[in-house]
């Protein structure tokens, strides 16, 4: 059974906004699916819905309406906190329509009102819905949301059924822990399992777990969008310089512009600190593209064994190596790349880097160096002897059987990206015909590089492509077919504001 994180889940649900499906609609489908799991517990009597302040007690606000539209019911709600309170827009619109539909509340503010005014609501009902917290508990639960789960289990120890709503309250949805939950007869989690659920800690609090759809579409899931986004570390308040990356972009020789280009968009995209390290005849040129940028210069014309020792050191003060922008394919040049690799902990490797790896070095790297690589269909090809398939079923099989097979992340670049790290696979689409012009992959190098110091490789290569496409559609609506790759970068941190990442 294909299991989900809570994050994941938010992720999803932003992507379906983004995608144009509203998060009142996801609520509403989920509050109908509560009512009809009700309906087959229960024919007709008295029901109780527990709800909190957040979209769980939103999808509870929407299931009691349902519910009291059919004959044989008497349902109440019991609202934890004031309704001025309610967390989101959505479950706020759904708790102000329950006053036209025939739908009995209590607003319950702390935890000797409850006991004194609402203790009768939980004795006289036949049915009990818990939807106080869900998947968005954080934190020590407080004294009122603790004695409602009390009054919730005193009743289903007295053989009433008890509902859950996405999971019991108080378990957490990741690892299952809990400090006090819920005990479910029936759990209706949404539209994938949590991953929590099956834990053993929570296997006697959730009773039967049933897993519903709630409209979700497909491609929510499939291609990456802000959701993901909200999925990467965000930078802390109390952080120290350095602390949100150290980004050492290896690249230039025989060209200039690749290795800044990909060090400035690392800069935009939230490091800290940028090193470039170029050959000697092109540092004073880098170096002229931006004040912000650390330029250190090598020993040649080119990157060559020499330089090893500097790159080394370098590398030991540095989060992420980004490396291949503009550097050719000398045979020294190869030879040095081959050689810096062992020495990294974490690199994306673009461009005429990739024409490094043959042989045995994906084995010599396995379990020191997490790796991400960059190629288009034409290095992908060179890169596993075999043509890049055509077909986009075909090519996702390809990117995940050799992410796999290499112990790596890849983000095979293309009208469609394919990232896989060999289990997990996600599309992107954002981009357009006019980032075909020079520099663009230089760009998405250093993104990549830039968000790897931070998150996970799979997230940060993602998310990387995402970005990187969508500030090229914003260069695009001004600029056209005429945009540049500088464009691109200077609305990657547009893009960025946009998720709320920092």
């Amino acid at each position: 059974m294909k299991c989900i994180s809570s994050l994941r889940m938010k992720a999803i649900d932003r992507n379906c906004e983004y995608l144009g499906l509203l998060p009142v609609q996801l609520m509403e489908n989920a509050g109908a699916v509560i009512a009809q799991n009700v309906r087959e517990k229960l024919e007709s009597g008295r029901v109780l819905f527990v709800a909190g302040r957040g979209n769980n007690g939103g999808d509870a606000f929407v299931a009691a309406r349902h519910l009291a539209g059919f004959s044989g019911y008497t349902v109440k709600v019991i609202l934890l906190g004031k309704a001025r309170d309610i967390g989101t827009k959505e479950a706020f619109h759904n708790y102000s329509l329950l006053k036209f539909s025939r739908v009995e509340v209590l607003e319950i503010t702390d935890s000797s009102q409850l006991e004194a005014e609402a203790s009768d609501w939980f004795s006289g009902a036949d049915l009990l819905i818990d939807a106080i917290f869900g998947t968005g508990i954080k934190g020590k639960i407080k004294a009122l949301e603790s004695m409602a789960i009390d009054l919730i289990n005193r009743e289903g120890k007295n053989g009433k059924n008890v509902i859950s709503v996405d999971i019991p309250s108080g378990l957490d949805p990741d690892d299952g822990s809990f400090e006090k939950a819920v005990h479910a007869g029936l759990t209706v989690t949404f539209h994938r399992m949590k991953v929590g659920l099956l834990s053993e800690k929570a296997k006697e609090y959730t009773g039967v777990i049933k897993v519903a759809e709630i409209g979700i579409f497909a491609d929510a899931e499939k291609y990456a969008g802000p959701g993901n986004l909200m999925m990467l570390n965000k930078r802390k308040s109390e952080g120290h310089k350095g602390d949100s990356g150290k980004i050492l972009v290896i690249g230039g020789g025989p060209y200039s512009g690749a290795p800044a280009l990909a060090a400035l968009a690392a800069l935009k995209a939230g490091a800290d600190l940028v090193t470039v390290a170029v050959p000697m005849p092109v540092a004073e040129i880098v170096a002229s593209y931006s004040p912000n940028l650390i330029v250190r210069k090598l020993s040649s014309d080119i990157l060559c064994p020499e330089d090893l020792s500097i790159i080394v050191d370098l590398i030991n003060s540095h989060d992420v190596v980004v490396m291949g922008m503009g550097l050719g394919r000398a045979t020294e040049t190869l030879e040095t790349v081959r050689k810096i690799l062992p020495f990294c902990r974490k690199a994306v490797l673009d461009a005429d880097a990739l024409s490094a790896l043959s042989g045995t070095i994906f084995e010599s790297l396995a379990g020191n160096c997490e790796l991400i690589v960059t190629p288009h269909a034409g290095e992908f090809a060179r890169l596993r002897n075999l043509e890049t398939p055509k077909s986009e079923e075909a090519r996702i099989k390809a990117v995940r059987e050799f992410s796999e097979e290499k112990g790596i992340v890849t983000l095979l670049k293309g009208k469609i990206d394919t990232i896989s790290d060999g289990k997990q696979i996600l599309l992107n689409r954002t981009g357009n015909a006019g980032m075909t012009v020079g520099g663009t992959g230089d760009v998405l190098a250093g993104l990549t590089g830039s968000l790897f110091s931070r998150n996970p490789a799979f997230l940060a290569a993602a998310c990387a492509a995402y970005i990187n496409g969508a500030a090229g559609d914003l260069a695009f609506e001004k600029a056209g077919n005429g945009l540049l790759a500088t464009d691109i970068i200077e609305n990657i941190s547009e893009i960025i504001k946009e998720a709320d990442i920092g």
